[in-house]
């Protein structure tokens, strides 16, 4: 066969022991799960923001600019809750370039998946310890995902994964909620189809064990925008495609059917100042109807530090090496503007 076995990793179990979570902060994380739980049954009119760089490539830019969204939680907790992305699992299209920190904790270097796994454990728990946000990953991996999972609030599921049978299966035990992306393809019943999955129990095979999973009645969408043949972004998060989700859903026997809505991608076209006007332009459809209020339960952003993007190597502080983000400057001022338009 083809393949050469670089290294045997540790197991989650092993990691979790040699770097525990300490008792006051996974206490803090169960109330965060709590609350976010609370807005995705309905409990809670709460506004979900799931914000932060497109890849979390450095330890220290990831800390600095979580820790800029603190002051921001604080004035805005009686409407918003911040979740940050640190995501640390990269899909690519073609297999090509930076594939996240689990991959290349130093992003110059050769790939070195145990140091990656120990890096991306370092790094949420360091957010966490210094400013008190559970975090948001992408399970790109789904074996992976218990060396993060005392540590997340949230989970979601790429365009290019959704339609594969082991994240549904694996989404089905998650205790946290988990948001399934449209496929790039734009089809939205394969996406309903994957929160169909996960929704129910599973009996599978899971790291060499039988594992029962009771199914997570937190898995919801994420609109994302979508390509068509030609190659051209089809942007999804207009009016008219919140009511064909809603419409959707309502043909279906779902528990908390739920949305976010990612601004970024193809419902950008990557254009990632648009993300202002994407954000601004659901929070209307909300106010506008009772049922998209009901349903869009938050965002997804992409920002960090400095606009844009640069290439590996380029090294300006806090800013992205894979797609453009949103500056610090302008996603400050989104969070105030989304919280004030709140009803």
């Amino acid at each position: 066969m083809g393949f050469t076995f670089v290294n045997e990793l540790p197991t989650p179990d092993m990691i979790r022991e040699q770097f525990p979570l300490a008792p006051n902060l996974a206490e803090a994380k169960l109330q965060r799960d709590e609350e976010i739980k609370n807005v995705l049954t309905g409990e809670s009119d709460k506004f979900i923001v799931l914000i932060g760089p497109c890849s979390a490539d450095n330890e220290d830019s990831v800390v600095d600019y979580t820790s800029r969204l603190v002051k921001v939680q604080e004035k805005t907790k009686d409407r918003l809750i911040i979740i940050p992305r640190v995501y640390t699992n990269k899909p690519r299209t073609t297999g090509e370039g930076y594939m996240g920190m689990i991959h290349q904790p130093d992003p110059e270097k050769k790939p070195d998946m145990f140091e990656g796994i120990l890096a991306i454990r370092h790094m949420h728990m360091r957010v966490m310890r210094e400013t008190g946000f559970s975090t948001a990953d992408e399970m790109l991996y789904p074996e992976n995902m218990r060396y993060l999972s005392d540590l997340m609030s949230y989970v979601a599921v790429g365009a290019r994964s959704v339609e594969n049978q082991f994240h549904r299966l694996v989404a089905s035990g998650c205790d946290v909620p988990v948001g399934m992306k449209n496929p790039t393809s734009g089809d939205l019943t394969v996406m309903l189809n994957s929160v169909v999955a996960a929704q129910l129990p599973h009996d599978f095979i899971f790291r060499g064990w039988e594992v029962q999973c009771p199914g997570n009645p937190l898995t919801h969408t994420i609109l994302r925008g979508a390509v068509n043949k030609h190659g051209q972004s089809i942007p999804n998060y207009h009016y008219e495609d919140l009511r064909l989700l809603f419409d959707l859903y309502s043909k279906r026997n779902l528990k908390n059917p739920a949305c976010i809505v990612d601004t970024n991608h193809s419902n950008s076209n990557k254009h990632y100042q648009e993300q202002i006007r994407i954000a601004k332009e659901v929070l209307h459809s909300r106010r506008h109807s009772a049922d998209i209020k009901q349903m869009v339960k938050g965002l997804m952003i992409e920002s960090y530090i400095e606009p844009g993007s640069q290439k590996i190597g380029e090294h300006c502080y806090g800013k992205s090496i894979t797609d453009p983000c949103l500056g610090w400057e302008d996603s400050e001022r989104l969070l105030y503007e989304i919280a004030d338009t709140l009803d």
